[in-house]
């Protein structure tokens, strides 16, 4: 428990989170990601969002990224552009967005936080967007990864999500391009 407290104080999660990060992370299989070339400009730390090839790429600096399988938005509900990490959470609750509300009017106004039916899934990264995360997601959706899916969010397998959470930081600069 003295390692969560640590955890707890040095991320500033509550102990509740850790524990959730933690047994999330113990819990979660292997990761997706590939390490993979990426020009040598690209400053370490960065997410790079590629639409067209549906992946994300978190920059290590050298020449090098970590390479993730992700689902981006619909058409038309894509975004491109930069931004950055706004927040960090683990297991949110989700409200569904206006536009998710009036395609799918059976949905609650609110899922808890760890609930199966959760798209959010096991963390999300908020950005400095209207309604858009990087996010894990429910097992029914976990088939999308790798596909247009999304009302614009992007959708990761709940081990990767896990993973990069645990690599970034609130303020990572997120690029996404076509």
């Amino acid at each position: 428990m003295d390692i969560v407290k640590s955890i707890s104080r040095v991320a500033g999660l509550s102990l509740t989170s850790c524990v959730v990060a933690l047994t999330l992370c113990a819990a979660a299989p292997a990761s997706a990601s590939q390490t993979v070339a990426v020009p040598p400009t690209y400053p370490a730390g960065m997410i790079i969002i590629k639409q067209s090839e549906r992946k994300l790429y978190l920059t290590n600096g050298d020449g090098t990224a970590l390479r993730y399988p992700v689902a981006i938005g619909k058409t038309g509900k894509a975004w491109r552009g930069q931004t950055f990490i706004e927040g960090k959470f683990v297991e949110p609750a989700w409200s569904p967005p206006e536009s998710v509300s009036r395609d799918h009017p059976e949905l609650p106004s609110v899922i808890a936080g760890g609930a199966a039916n959760n798209p959010m899934g096991a963390a999300a990264l908020t950005l400095k967007l209207s309604e858009i995360a990087i996010h894990g997601t429910s097992a029914k959706m976990r088939a999308s990864v790798g596909t247009s899916a999304s009302y614009g969010c992007i959708r990761m397998l709940n081990e990767d999500v896990v993973d990069l959470y645990s690599r970034v930081k609130v303020g990572t600069p997120v690029v996404s391009i076509p």
